[in-house]
């Protein structure tokens, strides 16, 4: 291909740029919302299938169609509040203002692997 042929997202793909491309898939999510959310969806679908049958998943997960933020601070969780109401964003606090971030009690207390013992011997 020449530089001229390279192919251009503004442009509808020519017949020429066609044939040069292996694996040529468009797709976008049925209520046309956000194509990012679809691309990670299909990625996980993809990772959990050979091919041979349709996996198991939900189409979406809690978060659904929305993007998250994740303040550590509270200033952090004021700025964003603010941010929201510039951009005319609607938002819901999931976490009621706890910033807090607490492990189970029986994190990190027994190992899920069995230690060496040391080889045996002859």
């Amino acid at each position: 291909m020449r530089a001229r042929e390279f192919i251009n997202e503004n442009a509808k793909i020519t017949k020429r740029q066609q044939s040069a491309t292996k694996g040529l898939h468009l797709f976008k999510d049925g209520e046309m919302w956000n194509t990012d959310y679809t691309l990670n969806r299909i990625m996980m679908a993809a990772a959990s299938t050979d091919g041979t049958f349709v996996p198991t998943m939900d189409g979406s997960s809690w978060v659904g169609k929305y993007k998250t933020s994740h303040p550590y601070t509270e200033q952090e969780a004021e700025m964003l509040k603010m941010a929201y109401k510039a951009a005319g964003a609607t938002w819901v606090d999931v976490n009621h203002g706890d910033l807090n971030s607490e492990e189970l009690q029986s994190t990190n207390t027994q190992s899920i692997t069995k230690p060496f013992k040391g080889y045996k011997k002859k």
